[in-house]
């Protein structure tokens, strides 16, 4: 059965919905865990150990739920998905309320909170290529990159939802644990949601599943793609030359953005708040800060100016790299703020640029294939992402920063050397 396009565009609102909530659970949890691990005694580098340890067990398995990723299991897939999201949140919240009321030891917390983003790193990886192929199957490839662009807006609206949120649930009996407990009880809400009105297939009219990891909107006929792993279907290389340059520019940028992101709540409470209860609100400030340029990018600039990828990583690169150098030396809220806001700018721009960049770099029949790699990429960057950040932050304050921007700065050359100018490509 094919989409019709109002029944389309309801599926594109529900499965943004479920990207929405796995974003607004992520940085709600990177927002308040700084504050909870210096409460229970825990070394900073634990706290980045953690999210490498779950991003290294998703860009394992990415490709595995990729590969399994058909017209039949995209439903089940995305509730695999939303399930091990739930599990994760409800673990680690009692781990950490456990750890902070004492009933366990700090490195005891710590084990049963590593066992518990395990849940989100293998499980959860299942849900971004099932919901983003779902409406692709929806989206004509002239409008790929504003849907990308959409799709990547889920995670930045999550951004400052799930900071703003999290002071909120600092309830006086869990502490700083109770946002996870709500971000817990909203993915079990989705869950729901999901089984009762989410279709099966992905309506490609052929029973073909349609597979990209990225999002799209205005559905269209000419969009089925054909994902089955049956005989002809491409295969392509995560470093094949046709993609290669959109790969480096996702490795590059994503490593950078988690280097700055892992490490900023540790920076507004040592330049700031004088401890990390007190700091919880003014992470929540500047974090917010961040998602709102970031969307000003997805939901304004990029369709306004109809901006095409090769635009979108140059310039990106160029204002990531400037707002990197703004973070190293801030030493206020509001220059913070606006240093933080520039970077999310640039790599408001850099996510979906690459992602869409990747996807149009080949024909339909390799869609499938693409689609695993740039989800396993997006894992990879917080594998040692948060723990080459911390470890030069603990060194000095500035480091991280700097390598922001030094990367960046790097990564605009290349792009525009590999890519073109983008004046004539974008």
């Amino acid at each position: 059965m094919a989409f019709t396009r109002k029944d389309a565009q309801h599926d594109q609102i529900l499965l943004f919905c479920v990207m929405l909530c796995v974003a607004i659970g992520n940085t709600g949890l990177q927002s308040v865990l700084p504050a909870i691990g210096r409460t229970i005694g825990l070394p900073d580098a634990l706290i980045a150990i953690a999210f490498s340890l779950s991003a290294l067990l998703w860009a394992l398995v990415a490709p595995f739920w990729a590969r399994r990723l058909d017209d039949r299991r995209a439903k089940p897939m995305i509730l695999i998905g939303m399930a091990g999201f739930t599990l994760s949140m409800t673990i680690c919240a009692l781990a950490l309320t456990a750890g902070v009321k004492g009933w366990i030891s700090a490195g005891l917390a710590f084990i049963f909170f590593v066992i518990g983003r395990g849940f989100y790193g293998g499980f959860g990886a299942a849900a971004p290529p099932a919901a983003q192929a779902m409406v692709v199957a929806g989206t004509s490839r002239g409008n790929r990159t504003a849907a990308l662009s959409l799709l990547a807006s889920a995670f930045g609206l999550g951004t400052i939802i799930g900071p703003a949120l999290a002071p909120f649930f600092v309830l006086p009996f869990v502490g700083l644990a109770g946002p996870l407990y709500a971000f817990a009880f909203l993915g079990i809400a989705m869950l729901i949601v999901v089984q009762m009105r989410l279709p099966q297939g992905m309506g490609t009219g052929r029973g073909a599943a349609a597979s990209d990891p990225v999002i799209g909107y205005e559905p269209s006929d000419e969009s089925a793609i054909a994902l089955d792993p049956a005989p002809g279907t491409a295969r392509v290389a995560m470093f094949d030359p046709r993609i290669r340059p959109w790969i480096i520019a996702g490795l590059v940028s994503g490593h950078a953005q988690a280097i700055a992101g892992q490490t900023m709540a540790f920076l507004v409470i040592d330049r700031l708040a004088n401890s990390p209860r007190e700091a919880q609100p003014l992470i929540g400030m500047v974090l917010m800060a961040g998602a709102g340029a970031a969307l000003l990018a997805q939901w304004g600039i990029i369709p306004r100016l109809r901006m095409q990828p090769p635009s979108m990583v140059i310039w990106g690169s160029i204002m990531a790299a400037a707002g990197g150098a703004g973070c190293a030396v801030a030493h206020d809220l509001h220059a913070l703020a606006i240093a933080f806001a520039i970077a999310s700018l640039g790599f408001g721009f850099l996510r979906p640029g690459f992602t869409a960049g990747a996807s149009l770099a080949v024909q339909e029949q390799a869609q499938g294939v693409v689609a695993g790699h740039v989800t396993a990429v997006n894992g990879l960057c917080f594998v040692l992402g948060p723990s080459i950040g911390i470890g030069l932050y603990q060194i000095g304050q500035p480091l991280p920063y700097l390598l922001c921007a030094s990367v960046m700065a790097a990564l605009a050359v290349y792009c525009h050397v590999a890519l073109g100018r983008p004046a004539r490509q974008g």
